[in-house]
């Protein structure tokens, strides 16, 4: 034990002379030229070329450095050195005294380093992903909805609804700020390229600054920023253009993007088939009323006409329309801003078609046959005030919205050899107004209350003369004219108040509110004698429904925002009371359900650029005041409607499984999403067909549907080639049944879509695009012995060419092709052309361009349903020319 004791004794003695050898050191500061300690200055510790210690200094200057031991005295230097400051080098004459150095400024220029890569880059920090527009853009792109088309991952439907990796954006920014809520057509169509300099995709778009990171959000939004000397500057770009026949276009704009203000106001008018409606299109309406729970009525009359053809607004348009859209934003301090959005609109728009119609039964074929020639003279009127303060700890937010629009339409028709004339004249206001707060307490804890308002009315009135179908609207005697009229004046509101818990894991949320609405269903059908006498049409052709729905409710939900696995719980009870009465038929209702709506989203980040998705909704729904009213309306000049049931209530359950993946540094983009839905309901229409009326009348029988897709697409950016590859695929199964002339028929319909594009840069001067689609409907009933099978396939190419800096010439061209079994093949091919010249002096440029070069009048096509087949040919526009000139601001 003692000897254990010594050898413990010699080892510290030995250790703490090491030590003392060691413990020598050197000591000072460094500060700059007003001595100011200098942080992080490289103070080495050198013999010769050999360094034998480094350190740096600390936030004040200061610096320790150890001498080895071993170390030659006599030859040691310190070299002091720092980015923007002088070297300094001083030797060493004692370890005794502090050495402090004042070093002086210094100009360092790093050397310039050029990088020569052309290719497109992304970038992806977090939930975001910048594309630079110069890397996509063209001479040609006159606007940044033309860039956004080109975008790997990005596409852009016929409507201007975009979409990123398949799912469409619920949200557009500029420079971070919404001015435009869906209307996103509008910058799309009027800002031009040059001014922005990225456009990013936000996914996981949480537009609440307290709820970011804490509520799951699977939303994908766009945002496009602004360069900087675009913010300083008034935009704009002021086109006028006059062609033949009879043709003039005129686009006068003004746009501003600075931080604390930004605007869009512009007067367009034209009628070279230009839709000035397109902007104004609310490209997420039907899920903000389904958010609101708000199931507006929808418009009950029509000229029972043949809609649009599957053509781009522009290929069949006839119109003389006007708009004026005035759109502005200010942030009148941090987070918070004041908007206005004012638009209105007229036109006035024809329409000349024929249209032929089978409906299929086993033992017989219904046929209508009709011309019509339409004229419909549109005025939309919108108003929207919104308030909107959104920090870290308390969001305001506050919406007005008032819409007045009148219409009136007339339409010439002749049906089966029959001549009918309409006039339909609809009037619609809609006044709403939203409000939702919140705020944080110091608990972490979130109050919110909520409020929406709406107060609707759409009074609607349609003449149809001479006298139609006697023998059922007049007893057989001829008559004058039917006039059918009808309203749906509407309240609704819904409140709630709700409280959320955020944790580290999870975020409880709960709420309980009320929503009711209150309606009233007026309307008559009456007819005209000869001697001008008016009277109802029979004991039938009237109504005066009351209508009250009241709900109760409450949910619960929890919300993971975690960076693998983010997930939604909905777990929503409902108590819903409905009184419908109308003394007329001694009708006097009343239904009461408690309802529970789950409702599950989950998603799992496999990667760090891709992720499966999961969702599961359960849903009982209600019908609405125009599924029990028990008078006939005539809805259209051969469509005689009216119920005899009970309200419909429908059960759906629906599920998806979706995955997505990305390589941003490849710009490679693949998705695919599969989904199914089954709906059970308590009733089914039924309707009785003639060859000069069709009547309907919902009866009390299950009724079930059931629908399978399957969707992916892809889109990739091929370096080598400087083109963007994407292609798609969808693939739908509806299984239903219908009740025509009260035989039950069952109709399996399969819907089949293939599209593939290709965007490509030949060379700086070439650009060269081409888009297919391939759609193929088949239906078939076990009822019926015939097969119905549809195929349309659709090609669109253009071309630019621009031989010098200041010289464009642009070549589009589209075919359409069409298969049924019951008709011929149908094909189309369609052209346009321009050249533009821009004055190198002056920010101006002239453009010469013609439409339809092959001067195609008629455009025919075909539409198949379940049990339907219908072939409409139309009147469209024939070839014009058209000169612009624009000026830029």
């Amino acid at each position: 034990m003692i000897r254990l004791y010594k050898m413990c004794v010699v080892f510290i003695l030995c250790t703490l002379c090491a030590a003392a050898c060691l413990a020598q050191s050197i000591k000072g500061t460094v500060t700059d030229s007003l001595g100011k300690g200098v942080s992080f200055a490289s103070v080495s510790l050198k013999s010769g070329n050999l360094i034998l210690a480094y350190t740096t200094t600390n936030a004040k200057g200061a610096y320790t450095l150890p001498v080895p031991a071993e170390a030659d005295k006599a030859n040691l230097q310190l070299n002091v050195s720092c980015v923007g400051f002088k070297k300094e080098v001083r030797k060493i004459e004692g370890l005794e005294v502090p050495y402090n150095f004042k070093l002086s400024a210094a100009s360092n220029q790093l050397q310039t380093v050029t990088i020569k890569d052309k290719n497109p880059r992304l970038r992806a920090h977090g939930d975001t992903l910048d594309y630079k527009v110069s890397d996509f853009s063209s001479p040609q792109d006159r606007v940044i909805g033309d860039v956004i088309k080109k975008l790997p991952g990005v596409s852009v439907a016929k409507d201007g609804t975009i979409s990123y990796n398949g799912k469409a954006i619920s949200n557009f920014y500029i420079g971070g700020d919404n001015l435009l809520d869906d209307k996103y057509n509008i910058a799309t169509g009027s800002i031009p390229n040059g001014v922005v300099d990225k456009v990013q995709v936000l996914e996981n778009h949480q537009p609440v600054k307290m709820l970011k990171d804490k509520v799951v959000s699977e939303d994908v939004a766009m945002n496009i920023t602004i360069k900087k000397d675009a913010k300083l500057q008034l935009v704009g770009q002021e086109t006028l253009g006059a062609g033949l026949p009879d043709k003039y276009y005129a686009d006068i704009n003004a746009m501003m993007f600075k931080d604390k203000y930004k605007a869009i106001n512009y007067i367009k008018v034209n009628n070279t088939n230009f839709d000035v409606a397109g902007d104004l299109v609310a490209h997420n309406y039907s899920s903000y009323l389904s958010r609101l729970d708000n199931d507006k009525p929808g418009t009950v009359l029509s000229l029972g006409t043949a809609g649009d053809p599957d053509l781009p607004r522009n290929r069949y348009l006839f119109n003389q329309a006007g708009i004026i859209n005035l759109n502005n934003l200010v942030n009148v301090q941090k987070d918070v801003q004041l908007r206005a959005n004012l638009s209105y609109l007229h036109d006035t728009q024809k329409q000349k078609y024929t249209k032929f119609s089978e409906f299929y039964l086993p033992a017989d074929t219904i046929r209508y046959a009709e011309v019509q020639n339409n004229r419909s003279r549109p005025d939309y009127l919108h108003t929207q005030l919104g308030l909107t303060i959104n920090k870290d700890k308390f969001y305001l937010f506050n919406s007005f919205i008032a819409d007045y629009s009148k219409s009136t339409d007339y339409s010439a028709l002749v049906t089966n050899g029959t001549p009918v004339n309409q006039v339909f004249k609809d009037n619609l206001m809609d006044l709403s107004n939203e409000f939702n707060y919140m705020k944080t307490f110091k608990t972490n804890k979130i109050i919110e209350l909520y409020s929406y308002l709406n107060r609707s009315t759409e009074p609607e009135n349609r003449v149809i003369d001479p006298g139609l179908n006697p023998d059922i609207f007049n007893n057989g005697a001829a008559y004058k004219q039917l006039t059918q009229n009808t309203d749906i004046p509407t309240w609704f509101t819904n409140n709630y108040v709700g409280y959320k818990i955020p944790g580290n894991n999870v975020t409880q949320s709960y709420k309980a509110g009320f929503s009711l609405q209150s309606q009233t269903l007026k309307s008559d059908l009456n007819v005209t004698q000869l001697n001008n006498a008016t009277k109802l049409v029979g004991d039938s052709a009237l109504n005066n429904l009351d209508w009250q729905r009241r709900k109760l409710y409450a949910e619960a939900g929890y919300d993971i925002p975690g960076d693998i696995l983010k997930m939604t719980i909905a777990l929503p009870v409902n108590y819903l009371n409905i009184h419908y009465n109308d003394g007329y038929y001694g009708l006097n209702k009343s239904l009461d359900r408690l309802y529970f709506n789950p409702r599950l989203t989950v998603k799992y980040q496999s990667g760090i650029e891709n992720y499966f998705s999961l969702g599961y909704n359960f849903r009982n729904d209600i019908g609405s005041i125009q599924d029990v009213y028990n008078g006939y309306i005539l809805k259209n000049y051969r469509s005689l409607y009216a119920n005899n049931a009970d309200l419909t209530e429908r059960k759906t359950q629906s599920a998806s499984l979706g995955f997505n993946f990305r390589r941003a540094i490849q710009l490679f983009f693949f998705s695919v999403n599969a989904s199914y839905m089954h709906q059970d309901a308590n009733n089914i229409a039924s309707s009785i067909l003639t060859n000069n009326i069709q009547q309907r009348i919902v009866l009390p029988y299950d009724n079930n549907v059931d629908s399978w897709s399957l969707a992916g697409n892809i889109s990739k950016y091929s370096f080598g080639l400087r083109t963007t590859f994407s292609a798609g695929l969808a693939i739908q199964t509806t299984k239903l049944n219908q009740i025509l002339n009260n035989i039950v028929l069952p109709y399996n319909t399969v819907s089949k879509t293939l599209n593939f594009g290709a965007d490509t840069k030949v060379s700086s001067k070439v650009n060269f695009s081409y888009k297919a689609g391939y759609d193929q409907t088949t239906s078939k009933s076990s009822a019926v012995a015939t097969k119905s099978k549809f195929e349309r396939l659709i090609q669109q190419a253009s071309v630019n060419y621009n031989p010098l800096d200041n010289v464009f010439f642009a070549l589009s061209g589209d075919h359409y092709y069409t298969h049924q079994q019951q008709a011929n093949d149908l094909k189309y091919m369609f052209a346009d052309a321009s050249i533009r010249y821009k004055f190198k002096k002056t920010k101006a440029d002239i453009e010469l361009s013609a439409q339809n070069l092959f001067n195609t009048k008629t455009y025919s096509a075909l539409y198949l349903s379940a049990n339907s087949f219908t072939s409409s040919t139309y009147s469209i526009p024939g070839r014009f020319v058209l000169a612009k000139v624009t000026f830029t601001l």
